[in-house]
Formats: structure tokens, C-alpha cells, sequence
């Protein structure tokens, strides 16, 4: 993903503590769930979120979510990876006991930069990955197996924290893979990520060109999220779209805003400073969705010097502040 010449605690409000099983075996215990939604808080925190934007674009226009939403009472700081790959992130690169100790240290210092929201952790991992090879189904994406995700599930658990799970789909489509994570996704701390980086329309192998998603296609994850929301009386899902280039996302306007699903539109490419600021002003907050991310390379980031590495401090100025922070 290269930009440069190239890419908890809900608020007070709640019932009582379940604990849901998926069918994997995995277990966690489901976060209070608001018994409404406190609007006027809501109302407040949006606009603080956007930092006096002058544009009348933010705060985005969407609907209030339903009880028991993350977003915007909380902000999210994840560690991106996979672990079958030292490449991927932060989340496979290191030992499970150092990631988490890091993790946690990251969202101590968010915390102290911006006390007026919660910071939780999340473990954002790639479940299904492009590929260079067709594979078998000429798809050219392969499939994480699912102990590898019952072992990030249990993980997050450990800290309270949340998991994405994202798709690269390669050839194939948001509607295909989606559902086939649907027992992950029934779980009320798991949420969803796709990638239009590497979903490549027209044939082409993913890593040589970059791909894109239309507002179908986002809106294909929107309606599988808010029907498996309303059949399981679920809080609401948070969908994760990655974006570092205009082509990657088409027909922002038509993309679906429904109280099930909170939408985060994350600013996902590398390179230094001004070239990331530059991003996030042209495609994320020129074009509003619902909330917005960041993410953080601590490798490509820094190639060309540590200082190029946003910090809380800074990344809190921004209009609008990023309401998701992801570290790769």
C-alpha cells in the first residue's frame, strides 16, 4: 500500500454481560449493550471530531446507530497483520507477548492525548489475503483457516479488545467471502475490513496494479452486516474501507449509512508526512462517508526518517480527527 510515487468500554447505559460461542469453539464475553443511545453525547462528540471543519462536509450525515454502538464513544487503535507473515504487520511480525505489550502502549498513549473518548485495542487481521498465483479456483486469493482466527478472537479477549477481520478478495468478490466468515462475524466484538486495494476487476494480478471497490460493492457488506445484526439482536458492526487513491472507491455518495453498521473510511497508504496529509485531505475528508482512520506503517513510514511516523499529538489536529488508528 504505497502513497508515496507509487501506494471496552462501552458508555455507562447497560445490560447485563453474555457470553456468546461461535461454533469454532471460541468464547467472549459481550460487552454491556447500551439500552439507547444518548444523543445529544453523540451530537457532541461528532462535532468535536470535527476539529472546526469549515467545509460543511463534517460531521458526515448518517443516521444515529443503534444501543450498543463503539463508534464514536470510544476510539479504536488496532495492530494490522497476519500470522503466517512477518511482512504483513505488527500483528505476526512480533511474539504475541511483545505485540500486545506494544499494542497496549500505543493505546495508553492515545489515551493520555485525547481523554475525552475511551481508547480500546482490536487485532485487525487479514482472513483472506491476494495472492501472485491463481490457485486452484483461478480466484487469486487464499483463505486464512479458521484456527488462525479463533486464535486472534482469543487473543483480543485476553484485553478486552475487538477483531477485524479483513478480505483481500483478488478476483473474487466482497459477496462471496464475506459470508463465509459470518460465525466470526456473529460474535459481538468482531468486525469486518475489505480492501479495494486488491480487488482487481478486470483480470489483472493483484500487487500490479491497484484495484477498486464501488459503492455496490461496499454496500454488498453493508446489507450482509445489518441483516446478520437485526437476525442475532447484535450491537452494531463497524465496517472497515481501506483507501489511499481516488480510483479505490467510486460512487462514495451512494454508499449505504444505516443505524447497524458504523462506516470508517481508514486513509491506508505509506510515505512521508506531507504526502499522507495530502491523502487523507483529498479522498477521506474531501469525501465523506461516516468516520474516519489512519493507519500507521512503522517500517514504510519511517524510510525516510523515524520523525516521519505521525504521532497522537499530531494526528489529533487533524479535521477531521480519525476516529480508528491502525499500526501496520
Amino acid at each position: 500500500m504505497v502513497i508515496a510515487v507509487g501506494c471496552s468500554q462501552a458508555p455507562a447505559g447497560s445490560e447485563k454481560k453474555a457470553v456468546v460461542s461461535s461454533e469454532s469453539g471460541s468464547a467472549v464475553t459481550r460487552e454491556p449493550v447500551r439500552e439507547s443511545i444518548d444523543t445529544s453525547t453523540y451530537d457532541k462528540i461528532v462535532r468535536d471530531l470535527t476539529n472546526g471543519d469549515t467545509t460543511g462536509k463534517w460531521p458526515a450525515q448518517a443516521p444515529y446507530p443503534l444501543p450498543g454502538s463503539i463508534l464514536p464513544f470510544n476510539r479504536i487503535v488496532a495492530f494490522y497483520g497476519n500470522l503466517y507473515s512477518k511482512k504483513m504487520g505488527i500483528l505476526g511480525e512480533v511474539p504475541k507477548k511483545e505485540m500486545i505489550a506494544k499494542l497496549k502502549s500505543e493505546v495508553a498513549k492515545w489515551q493520555a492525548v485525547d481523554t475525552s473518548i475511551p481508547v480500546i485495542p482490536a487485532l485487525h487481521y487479514v482472513a483472506v489475503t491476494a495472492q501472485g498465483m491463481p490457485g486452484k479456483d483461478n480466484m487469486y486469493r487464499y483463505r486464512m483457516p479458521f484456527k488462525q482466527i479463533d486464535t486472534i478472537v482469543s487473543w483480543a479477549n485476553e484485553i478486552n479488545g475487538q477483531v477485524f477481520v479483513d478480505i483481500q478478495v483478488g478476483h473474487s468478490n466482497v459477496k462471496t467471502e464475506v459470508p463465509l466468515l459470518q460465525d466470526y462475524l456473529k460474535l459481538p466484538n468482531v468486525h469486518l475490513g475489505i480492501d479495494p486495494e486488491f480487488s482487481l476487476k478486470h483480470g489483472e494480478v493483484p500487487g500490479t496494479r491497484i484495484g477498486t471497490f464501488n459503492a455496490e460493492d461496499i454496500n454488498s457488506a453493508v446489507d450482509f452486516l445489518a441483516d446478520l445484526v437485526k437476525k442475532n439482536n447484535l450491537p452494531p458492526k463497524i465496517l472497515v474501507v481501506h483507501r489511499f487513491t481516488q480510483g479505490m472507491v467510486t460512487g462514495y455518495e451512494q454508499i449505504k449509512k444505516v443505524p447497524e453498521v458504523q462506516i470508517v473510511m481508514d486513509m491506508d497508504g505509506w510515505g512521508p508526512k506531507f504526502l499522507k496529509r495530502s491523502t487523507y485531505l483529498r479522498y477521506i475528508r474531501k469525501e465523506p462517508v461516516q468516520f474516519t482512520g489512519f493507519k500507521l506503517f512503522y517500517h514504510n513510514d519511517t524510510k525516510t526518517g523515524a520523525d516521519q511516523l505521525y504521532t497522537p499529538q499530531e494526528l489529533v489536529k487533524f479535521s477531521p480527527k480519525p476516529i480508528y488508528i491502525q499500526y501496520q
